[in-house]
Order: structure tokens, then sequence, then C-alpha cells
């Protein structure tokens, strides 16, 4: 991805969309008793799009901000999606986007990952919490919901930045060439 200033923007709003709808719309929504978390989503998508650089930095942004407004231990939310960020821009460096169902596989797996360690996490910061089964369940219905927001975001994603993607595919001509 070659990243401008007008692209950096557009990933500016893309973090800042992305924790507000989080905190504002998807906190409020509740199916099967827990609600979607799509921070990490958006982070992968930023992340497979443009690479580790991209994922981690948008990552560490996006969990900075979340920790701020919700006035939890900060760099916790931070450190875990960075970590999400930088390893799906390290799939996309190292075996590049594969087939269709990647994005919303790579959803599915770090958002697993960032799920689990967002509550090793807590654990360690000494959050005095109850520890149910339920923490497990909720994890696992999240990483559904991850899987089939994945797609939809990762799209969105890509016609936001289009104009900075450099495809692996080999450019397409319009048509034979004619000399004279």
């Amino acid at each position: 991805m070659i990243v401008t200033p007008l692209i950096g923007a557009r990933m500016v709003l893309i973090v800042v969309l992305g924790v507000l709808l989080q905190v504002s719309f998807f906190s409020q929504v509740e199916l099967f008793h827990t609600s979607p978390d799509v921070l990490p989503a958006v982070v992968v998508c930023l992340g497979l799009l443009g690479g580790s650089m991209t994922g981690a930095v948008s990552g560490f942004s996006a969990g900075l901000l979340l920790d701020c407004l919700l006035l939890a231990p900060l760099g916790a939310g931070s450190l875990v999606l960075l970590a999400t960020g930088y390893l799906a821009g390290l799939y996309r460096e190292r075996f590049g986007l594969g087939g269709r169902w990647t994005p919303a596989l790579l959803c599915m797996g770090l958002t697993l990952f960032a799920l689990t360690a967002a509550a090793l996490m807590q654990l360690m910061l000494g959050v005095d919490a109850p520890v149910s089964v339920l923490v497990v369940r909720d994890i696992l219905v999240q990483t559904a919901f991850a899987f089939f927001l994945g797609w939809p975001i990762y799209l969105a994603t890509r016609r936001a930045l289009r104009a900075a993607i450099v495809d692996d595919h080999a450019v397409r001509r319009a048509g034979p060439v004619v000399s004279a």
C-alpha cells in the first residue's frame, strides 16, 4: 500500500469510525446475549491491505483510542490490537491474500486471538471480575460474529483505500496492442 497524506487521513477516519461504531452502536446490539466486537476485524482488514506496519499502527491507534474512551487501563487494548494488526499484515506479506475466504477466516482467527489475549491481559492486570464459562462462550460467539462481519468490513475498507492498494495480480490490459 502506498500511504499518501490523503490515504493516511482515510485510514485515520476508518479507525476513528470503527472505534466510535464499536462504542456507540455495536456495544448496544445484543445477539445471543453478547455484543459483536468489530475492532479486531477492522484492524485485521487494515493489516491485510497495508502490511504489518500499517496493521500494527492502526491496531495501536484503535486500541489507545478505545482505552481512552472507555477509561480502561491504558495500553492493554493497544497491545492486543497492535499484535493483531501486525499478525494480519505479516500474513499478507508472507502468503498474500490467497482465496476469497481468507479475509473472513483471518478476521475470525485473529479475533479469537485478540479476545483471548484481552481476557488474559485483564487477568494479569488484576481486574476484579468473576471468571466463568460464560467468558469462553462470549469469546466464541464474538469470533463467529467476526467471521460474518469480516467480509463486509474488508470490502468496505478495500473500497475506501483502493487508490493506494497495489495488487499482486498481473496488470490486465484493456485489449490487444495494435502497432501501426
